[in-house]
């Protein structure tokens, strides 16, 4: 074995340790978050959650499963970043609803078309992701 074989060998266990290490640290904090979030939830709103405080905890879901599935398979499902954003606009337009209708409809119109194009482009890229599979991704 040469020492570029060495070398490159070393930065390959180098790397994969930073990946684990990463996601593991990536993960905590979302679980940690997520935990401190609910317990701040359920304290501050005499015991149980308006329907932001489930959209927030959806989207610590979401983050949770996409860093999961990323640990699993070392690919990133850019369609849960879709769904992130979609939950995302969904909480703020449920928690300023009044000030959107009140104030400006054309705010509440964009974010509206907004979820319409994430909406499709998760659909498109599921259609995508079916129709054209690579030969690796058959075997599981």
């Amino acid at each position: 074995m040469t020492i570029k074989n060495r070398i490159d060998q070393l930065g390959n266990i180098l790397i994969e340790s930073f990946h684990i290490l990463g996601l593991f640290v990536i993960g905590g904090t979302i679980v940690w978050s997520a935990v401190s979030e609910y317990l701040i939830i359920m304290h501050d709103s005499a015991g149980f959650a308006s329907l932001k405080d489930i959209l927030l905890l959806f989207i610590y879901l979401e983050l949770g499963a996409m860093t999961g599935i990323y640990f699993k398979t070392h690919r990133l499902p850019v369609i849960f970043l879709i769904f992130i954003a979609v939950t995302a606009i969904t909480r703020f337009m449920v928690i300023d609803m009044k000030l959107l209708m009140a104030d400006d409809k054309f705010n509440l119109l964009i974010m509206v078309v907004s979820i319409l194009v994430l909406v499709i482009s998760a659909g498109v890229l599921r259609f995508s992701e079916n129709k054209y599979k690579t030969k690796s991704e058959f075997v599981e």
